[in-house]
């Protein structure tokens, strides 16, 4: 005769713990709906996968470390004019071209919400299971010019392969000195059709000789970045004076203002964009300011 006095310990050596919440409730509603037992344990084995896939989503937007409330929700499209939303939302939507090892490259002067999209890329993406790690490029660099010191740079940009994308945000200000832009460069060659990048930056290519040392590194890391990416420009007055003038409008229409306020000048006024292209060579988003 089979024993379920063993049953919960039987479960969590195999780790089923949401069947060992549940079992016995859904035993219940078994008897009470008149399932059979494929029918009882098909239920349980569906608690079971939805519980760990709400975990694992948990678990992934905890370690990407995006910055939290920047999603496509959030974020005002009619502010930026020309952007192509319905690119930025299947980027967003789908983790195909994360297979790929595609890379999406975000131009455009500095306010105009580049970090924002690329993290509400990122959080779409963790919503579909797919691990991405948001840093900010100066710090990443920090970090691997320390694992190059203790001879363990190779094994760091193995453990960052298990991401299956890496947002590097304002790639435009690492500084131009030979031990930082090598490691960076490393990351690139490293990345190059194995896994994914998400870089913003407020520097066009023409303009990258300013990070890396010498021409023939600017063009190879170019080059491996566009062989395959999607490339975004983002022109538009500056989304976080926009927002901080909104903001002000708001506040003079109900009465209320802060006792002081400061709005950053605008970084740079340009044309609307004309929204995104896939690259396959070199090609020039529109200069900053």
């Amino acid at each position: 005769m089979v024993q379920t006095a063993t049953l919960p310990l039987m479960l969590k050596q195999l780790r089923l713990s949401s069947i060992a919440r549940h079992w016995q409730a859904f035993l219940g509603k078994a008897e009470r709906n008149g399932w059979d037992s494929a029918q009882y344990l098909t239920a349980l084995c569906e608690q079971e996968l939805a519980d760990r896939y709400s975990r694992r989503i948990a678990r992934y937007g905890k370690e990407s470390h995006l910055p939290a409330g920047k999603s496509l929700a959030s974020f005002d499209f009619a502010q930026v004019p020309g952007l192509a939303r319905a690119q930025i939302e299947a980027l967003a939507g789908s983790s195909d071209w994360t297979r790929q090892a595609r890379n999406v490259l975000l131009f455009g002067a500095s306010g105009v919400g580049k970090t924002h999209l690329a993290a509400a890329i990122g959080h779409g993406l963790t919503e579909q299971s797919v691990r991405v790690r948001y840093f900010a490029t100066t710090a990443l660099v920090q970090q691997l010019q320390l694992a190059r010191k203790q001879l363990r740079l190779e094994d760091a940009l193995h453990k960052l392969d298990k991401y299956a994308a890496l947002i590097l945000d304002d790639f435009g200000y690492v500084k131009k000195s030979e031990q930082e832009t090598q490691v960076l460069f490393e990351l690139i060659a490293h990345r190059y059709e194995t896994g994914s990048l998400i870089i913003t930056s407020n520097q066009p290519f023409t303009e990258w000789d300013r990070i890396f040392p010498d021409q023939m590194m600017t063009v190879a890391a170019v080059d491996r970045l566009v062989h395959h990416a999607t490339i975004i420009e983002v022109s538009s007055d500056s989304y976080r004076r926009k927002e901080a003038l909104g903001q002000v409008a708001g506040e003079a229409a109900t009465g209320t203002a802060p006792e002081t306020t400061t709005i950053p000048p605008s970084a740079t006024t340009t044309s609307p964009s004309t929204g995104a292209r896939t690259g396959e060579g070199c090609p020039e988003p529109a200069p900053s300011g």
